[in-house]
């Protein structure tokens, strides 16, 4: 970030300026070039504004700015500041799963745990109210994402066509595949079927089987023809619908070839 070239007297009038540009994050590199003095002088004063509440130490030199407004909540919403915490990380990143889907407005409710995928183990957030999960996805470069405006800036968002196939991908970490198969219901009013069957391509076919039967039986929408088209020339292998579960008497759906050993309850609309 650029600030201007005078010094600043102390921490707390560098904090006050920094959120007058409407700035929520510094670091502690960023505080010293604009306040001068040793690093340990620095993070004496962080210490001071973080008992008064007034920031908090995200990270070993990274400090999020707390508004007046988020007092009682003790940090604002992980969108203010999560492009710029990867980006101190210096780790490519997506908002995904429920996090991306409540975005597309295909959830019920804001999810408890803010959810966001990158390439590489990071411990989690857990701030106040705010509890930032991260999952790992070493081919990240191959989702597609768009980019959507927050308060403070923008962050990386999954498609929803990409958010989709996540949802399958990760169903024990977006609640159930209960719940998964309830959010692709209203996820799939907004899905593209061209891009879907692009996005196809990227994925492990395990993932587009049970996302292709799960679309085509609770979706009712049209939009997995060209999927369906793209998986036969494949010639993919039975998979279970929900991996890990036992299937003496399952039923085959055989388009999409999957095994359906899991009774899906949806939940009302």
């Amino acid at each position: 970030m650029k600030l201007q070239k005078f010094k600043f007297k102390s921490l707390s009038k560098y904090v006050d300026y920094l959120q007058s540009q409407g700035i929520y994050v510094f670091t502690q590199e960023e505080a010293q070039k604009a306040i001068g003095g040793s690093n340990w002088a620095i993070r004496l004063a962080a210490n001071k504004l973080i008992i008064k509440r007034r920031i908090i130490k995200l990270r070993y030199t990274f400090y999020l700015i707390i508004p007046l407004e988020y007092i009682t909540a003790k940090s604002p919403p992980p969108s203010w500041y999560i492009d710029s915490l990867m980006q101190y990380h210096k780790q490519p990143y997506y908002v995904a799963l429920l996090s991306a889907a409540v975005l597309f407005g295909a959830a019920h409710q804001q999810p408890q745990v803010f959810q966001v995928i990158t390439n590489r183990p990071l411990r989690s957030v857990q701030i106040g109210r705010a509890k930032i999960q991260f999952l790992i996805k070493k081919s990240i470069q191959k989702t597609d994402i768009t980019k959507i405006q927050t308060d403070t800036g923008y962050m990386n968002v999954s498609t929803p066509e990409a958010t989709a196939c996540d949802l399958v991908r990760y169903a024990d970490q977006s609640g159930s595949l209960d719940h998964v198969v309830t959010v692709l219901i209203e996820l799939a009013e907004i899905i593209d079927p061209e891009k879907l069957a692009v996005i196809a391509q990227k994925e492990k076919l395990f993932v587009v089987q049970r996302l292709g039967y799960l679309l085509e039986k609770y979706a009712k929408k049209n939009i997995i023809k060209l999927l369906l088209a793209w998986l036969v020339e494949q010639k993919p292998r039975y998979v279970l619908l929900k991996p890990g579960k036992r299937h003496i008497h399952a039923t085959k759906n055989k388009d999409w070839k999957v095994i359906i050993n899991k009774k899906i309850e949806v939940d009302d609309l």
